[in-house]
């Protein structure tokens, strides 16, 4: 089992940078990615950026790059989406998610394993 915890949502103006946290515990040896997504109520969940568990590579929807970086911080075992230059359309409840299996696509939420509870950005003047 793998545990993902995010934080560091909250409200902000557009053009505000915000950064998110996401940390894990358990057997997170067996891990090959980490993923961010988001989802506005009633619509599907949306894939924002990815990275491989050792940090070497990542990957990032059009929506956002330029504007958000994802990073592995080696010393706390912490994955991070820094996220610039924000948008309205930015807002939405923001999920950290594992994955486990080296093969299947990186941007759909189904080819992840485990997923945080979530925390909410909102961008709003």
């Amino acid at each position: 089992q793998v545990q993902l915890v995010e934080s560091g949502g909250g409200l902000v103006h557009p053009g505000a940078s915000l950064t998110l946290s996401c940390a894990t515990a358990g057997r997170t040896g067996s891990m090959h990615r980490m993923g961010w997504f988001r989802q506005v109520h009633g619509k599907e969940r949306e894939f924002v950026a990815t990275i491989t568990w050792d940090g070497g590579s990542t990957r990032y929807a059009d929506s956002v790059k330029g504007r958000f970086t994802i990073s592995r911080d080696n010393a706390s075992n912490r994955f991070n989406l820094e996220m610039d230059s924000l948008k309205p359309e930015d807002t939405a409840l923001y999920y950290c998610a594992a994955k486990s299996r080296p093969n299947g696509g990186s941007s759909s939420p189904d080819a992840y394993d485990y997923w945080g509870q979530g925390t909410q950005v909102t961008v709003s003047s």
